[in-house]
């Protein structure tokens, strides 16, 4: 299966002009496989293999393990992420063959020399496993299931906003395990607010991809977007999970948990401090107007809730995405109405807790990174318009 794509982080943007390194080395991860020539490595940031085995003349097996609660139990998702290095003491062909326990494979593997500018990796799947062959050198090698965005990339892009833009950059709490859980805060003269949300799944890296040019058009120097933050306040938590992000998990957190399923009861440290955030503005005479959950799944979907579910402004959305669609040709949107009310997810909290409109914005995990981008630009420039418009929300 040839696969030549290059893919980098970088936007259009001017306000993000250049990709973050993300070799911080903060992962307990220390998994290794090694025939003293050969190392294959997992001691970075977001490295992830559960177990690797030397099988042969350079030859190893990774199994990638879902992290689950309680132990033994299914993944609620499969999202089997895998990150490590390769170096070897001089060129040395090598074959790396990948299985998944009690799950299939997701991600197509990516390669990177310096963990910024991206490659699809040639493979084969022959039956449940991936198997591909390439060469270790002396300088190391990154292979991962999707462009790796750590923990630090966030700080560095959260940076060079706060530089551009008059915004606030401040830590909104801390994970379960103290990492720090940051939000940017753009406040104009109204008291109601768009609230953005990403990274409460590790690996959906296409979700993350799309937060930024869209949180980065909301805070552009033009008219349209002035006149938006002058009447909204905008609230983004961009990096949810840090712990699991750090861990290279597929779906938890360090406790064992979805934060996507816990917007209802708020058993998790995450999920509760955000709440009570929002509480507190509530409390203080402010109002939470709409809301944006990034995530990534198999395609390009946008999960909404029902028109008739009896949230104020019953239209927007389908206002809003529709404008999407009208100015995009060359992309379909697609919507998918329902709701959940015991299922703890995002969406359904925003709606039943403040009687409004909330969605999940998935971007497909093999979407053309370039188009990730447009449309994210797109979906931002269409959601102020509307917000802004004169058009009754209430009628379709």
């Amino acid at each position: 299966m040839k696969k030549t794509l290059l893919i980098c982080l970088l936007f259009s943007s001017t306000l993000l002009i250049s990709c973050s390194s993300p070799l911080l080395n903060e992962s307990k991860n220390t998994q290794t496989c090694s025939t003293g020539a050969v190392q294959l490595t997992t001691n970075f940031s977001t490295g992830r293999m559960d177990s690797c085995k030397v099988i042969g003349n350079n030859e190893y097996l990774i199994t990638l393990i879902a992290e689950t609660s309680p132990p033994g139990s299914l993944p609620i998702n499969s999202s089997p992420w895998y990150a490590f290095q390769i170096k070897a003491d001089q060129p040395t062909p090598i074959k790396i063959i990948m299985e998944v326990k009690d799950d299939v494979h997701r991600y197509p593997p990516k390669v990177s020399l310096d963990g910024k500018t991206w490659k699809l990796q040639d493979y084969e799947l022959k039956g449940e496993r991936l198997v591909m062959g390439l060469t270790a050198t002396t300088q190391a090698t990154f292979i991962a299931g999707q462009e790796i965005i750590n923990n630090q990339y966030y700080v560095d892009w959260a940076n060079k906003i706060k530089k551009n833009s008059d915004v606030s950059y401040d830590i909104l709490g801390k994970s379960t395990q103290g990492r720090p859980i940051y939000k940017i805060e753009s406040k104009g003269k109204g008291n109601e607010w768009i609230v953005i949300l990403g990274r409460q799944h590790p690996p959906e890296i296409t979700g993350a991809l799309a937060l930024f040019p869209f949180v980065e058009t909301f805070l552009a120097d033009n008219s349209l977007a002035q006149n938006f933050r002058d009447k909204y306040n905008i609230l983004v938590i961009p990096n949810i999970n840090p712990d699991g992000v750090a861990a290279g998990n597929w779906r938890y957190n360090a406790s064992g948990h979805d934060l996507n399923r816990d917007w209802k009861d708020f058993n998790q440290i995450e999920t509760k401090q955000i709440n009570q955030y929002l509480e507190q503005l509530v409390e203080q005479g402010q109002k939470i107007k709409f809301a944006v959950d990034f995530h990534s799944t198999r395609r390009d979907i946008f999960y909404t809730m029902p028109v008739d579910y009896g949230v104020e402004n019953s239209y927007f959305v389908e206002h809003w995405l529709g404008a999407l669609d009208h100015h995009m040709p060359d992309f379909t949107v697609i919507q998918k109405p329902g709701n959940n009310p015991d299922l703890g997810v995002s969406k359904q909290y925003f709606s039943d807790k403040f009687n409004i409109h909330a969605i999940t914005y998935e971007m497909g995990d093999n979407t053309d990174r370039t188009k990730i981008n447009k449309i994210a630009f797109s979906a931002s420039n269409t959601l102020m318009k509307t917000l802004l418009s004169d058009v009754d929300h209430n009628k379709k």
